[in-house]
């Protein structure tokens, strides 16, 4: 079907700057081995150079991302309407042959804005959006309030939302986002620009679906991961719980490690953020590790007694709870966030109520029972490798859309 199929990709960045930038480019990799046309289009270098190897065309407007750019009032105007993008992206459908181009968005908040959709909709093209994070409906991007650390209910760009301070920075960051967002939303059009939407989790189709246009399809593809199959874990029973992740606030390292003083057990932690100098000195029995490899990370994972992942807020799909399922290990997850999807409670870990400390603790006392977690460990693992998300299941699964799109677009 997609011999020469052009799939224009939209990102900030053209280098892997995180998940959602991984799973965008390594993506286009593949599409290029499966035969596709990829083009990435992205504002801030520098450009990975393993998709120059793949012979993966690349746009890159050679932009600085919002947070990276020297002049604060060039970031904010940028991610308000980046006027760059929007010349760039009506150059390039305009090469592009009509009946043979589709657009599918992954990122836009970091350095790109809204300004590609015009582009996009005076093209006619079929068009599909990948909900990594919820930028699209909320200004903050995760319906979250980063000043109280919790989940946020209020309807975005209410009056309530306006004057309602969630922003992890300052108030008039909250105003600045609030600006993008109705440019994004009502100069741009971008929700209703597209036909077809990917949501990666259950647990986030459950959030985004009532804010979708009436017609819109949703599909659900898991983020693709890189595991190696290495069998069962061979001591399940042995070592710490162990946290993966940046340590910051909303990511519920605090109540991790409240719940394990409750419970007597040494929690671990690996990784670095703003909130590692706090958790040491109010935590000084936790053992805090620092940034590890990935190969570090999933030595960590085959040797821990279970993962704790405590977010406070929704996530989109944590690669970190889909690395810890394929190691065997046993994950205790926040009840209110899409890792919850791939734990089946009381069988390949626990669910305990979000920001509940002692809820935490009662999970983590009942996981000391050796028999349990070998049961957990093992069923963790066996029901990854039953269907796992390689990227070439990945790869198939977009290529079923893409048809589909196109399919309906004749």
């Amino acid at each position: 079907m997609g011999a020469r199929l052009h799939i224009v990709i939209i990102i900030d960045h053209a280098s892997i700057t995180g998940g959602q930038a991984k799973v965008a480019l390594q993506s286009a990799i593949a599409l290029k081995q499966a035969g596709f046309e990829p083009i990435i289009f992205a504002s801030a270098g520098p450009v990975d150079p393993q998709l120059a190897r793949a012979g993966v065309e690349v746009v890159c407007l050679g932009q600085h991302d919002l947070l990276g750019n020297p002049s604060a009032l060039a970031g904010a105007a940028q991610g308000i309407w980046n006027f760059k993008a929007a010349r760039e992206m009506k150059k390039l459908l305009a090469r592009l042959p009509r009946e043979r181009t589709l657009v599918h968005v992954h990122g836009w908040a970091k350095a790109m804005s809204g300004a590609f959709a015009p582009a996009v909709r005076a093209a006619g093209l079929p068009s599909v959006y990948t909900f990594h994070e919820y930028f699209l409906f909320c200004p903050n991007g995760g319906f979250y309030d980063y000043r109280n650390h919790r989940v946020c209910r209020l309807q975005p760009l209410s009056a309530a939302c306006w004057a309602h301070h969630c922003d992890s920075r300052n108030y008039p960051s909250k105003i600045w986002r609030c600006l993008r967002h109705m440019g994004m939303d009502h100069a741009a059009g971008m929700p209703k620009l597209f036909s077809d939407f990917i949501v990666i989790s259950d647990f986030q189709a459950g959030i985004v679906t009532p804010r979708l246009p009436p017609n819109a399809r949703v599909h659900r593809i898991s983020n693709p991961i890189d595991a190696e199959n290495l069998g069962r874990k061979p001591a399940p029973a042995a070592g710490d719980f162990l946290f993966v992740g940046r340590l910051s606030p909303e990511k519920g390292l605090f109540f991790f490690a409240e719940a394990a003083r409750k419970a007597n057990a040494t929690p671990v932690f690996a990784g670095d953020g703003p909130s590692a100098a706090e958790l040491r000195a109010r935590y000084p029995e936790a053992r805090v590790l620092g940034w590890k490899s990935s190969a570090e990370v999933k030595q960590l994972m085959r040797s821990a007694r279970a993962l704790v992942f405590p977010s406070l807020w929704y996530e989109g799909q944590p690669l970190t709870v889909l690395e810890a399922k394929a190691a065997g290990l046993p994950i205790v997850i926040s009840d209110a966030c899409a890792g919850r999807d791939e734990v089946d409670d009381g069988e390949t870990g626990f669910w305990f109520r979000s920001q509940d400390a002692d809820d935490l603790a009662d999970k983590l006392e009942r996981l000391k029972d050796d028999e349990l977690i070998v049961r957990m460990s093992n069923a963790a693992h066996d029901r990854f490798w039953a269907d796992p998300p390689t990227m070439a299941r990945h790869v198939a699964r977009l290529a079923a859309v893409y048809e589909d799109m196109m399919s309906r677009r004749g």
